[in-house]
């Protein structure tokens, strides 16, 4: 009877033992990942991402592709609204295009590397490794992450949650959270694939602009009129009144909102220009900034974007960089008016 209890109690021990060998410690993960990242000469990655700043949910199909060390392709479209953007990184610069509009923005800018990116495999990786407080969960068949964000406002939308496959690191979703927890921006990954054949003919923002637009229906070749509704921010600044203009222009109808207080700040719709086919990529001296809905321009003072045909700009010399993103990212509800 002794004999077979030290026989069953060494048996445990073995698979104690075993058990013990293929559970991973944090620090083991992150030097996977690390490795991981290394390693990988290229990916594609296929998701879906949801918003909840507005109003109503808005649902966004994401293309990746990305060949090391900097080439990066970040296709966006919202099928509901027919809004399609494209990010592109070579060694010419970075590049927003609205294809519908035949419109390109060139960007002399450090993006992806100067903020989070939940829809970047390695802008994540970078956010694990980075962040010493990151707490860590081991799943079944997943790891998850908690981390800190490095978004331009990080103060509203200040952690994210990042869950990878056990078996190959890949990720699975990522949670991007404001300071109560609720997650307003969640990327949820259908497809990766790593190492894939890439060259660098696949970024050219030329070819890109020529491939998008043969999918893409023009914006003002579906609403001829120079109406279009107003927007109005849902993001609330204490102390400020809003003053309304209209003023005709030579194109047709321009709105400013001038928010007068403390914190006064300036927003200018238009209705978008189609330019012509023969354009060259405007260059702008910002940053490009994801707003959510859409990628705009930013600067010191100004953040001008364009959404569903028409074109905004903010402009204020009292808002903080944070604040400016929050308005911003907040003109996408219903007409208030």
């Amino acid at each position: 009877m002794k004999k077979r209890l030290l026989l069953l109690l060494a048996g445990l021990g073995i698979v104690l033992t075993l058990a013990a060998c293929g559970t991973k410690s944090q620090e083991d993960v992150t030097k996977d990942l690390s490795k991981k990242v290394e390693e990988a000469e290229s990916y594609k990655a296929k998701a879906k991402m949801t918003l909840q700043m507005g109003t109503d949910p808005q649902t966004y199909d994401i293309e990746v592709w990305h060949k090391d060390p900097s080439y990066y392709r970040v296709n966006l479209v919202n099928a509901q609204k027919e809004q399609s953007q494209m990010i592109l990184r070579n060694e010419e610069g970075v590049f927003v295009l609205t294809p519908a509009l035949n419109k390109s923005f060139k960007f002399q800018s450090e993006w992806p590397e100067n903020s989070s990116q939940a829809y970047l495999y390695e802008s994540l990786v970078k956010d694990i490794l980075e962040d010493q407080e990151a707490k860590f969960t081991a799943k079944e068949d997943q790891y998850v992450f908690e981390t800190k964000t490095r978004y331009q406002n990080s103060q509203m939308l200040p952690t994210q949650e990042i869950t990878l496959k056990k078996s190959d690191l890949s990720p699975v979703s990522v949670k991007v959270m404001d300071t109560e927890g609720n997650a307003l921006v969640t990327v949820d990954f259908t497809e990766v694939k790593f190492n894939e054949k890439l060259d660098q003919s696949d970024f050219d923002m030329q070819k890109n602009m020529t491939r998008a637009q043969l999918n893409t229906v023009p914006v003002l070749a579906e609403n001829e009129s120079d109406e279009f509704s107003v927007m109005y921010p849902e993001y609330e600044l204490p102390g400020v009144e809003l003053q309304e203009t209209a003023v005709d222009t030579e194109d047709g109808k321009r709105v400013i909102l001038t928010y007068k207080g403390e914190k006064s700040y300036t927003l200018i719709q238009e209705k978008a220009v189609a330019m012509e086919t023969s354009s060259m990529a405007t260059s702008v001296s910002g940053e490009p900034v994801d707003l959510g809905f859409t990628i705009g321009a930013m600067t010191d003072n100004t953040i001008s974007w364009t959404y569903q045909g028409v074109e905004y700009m903010l402009a204020s010399n009292d808002l903080t960089e944070e604040e400016m993103l929050s308005v911003a990212q907040s003109v996408q509800g219903d007409v208030v008016k």
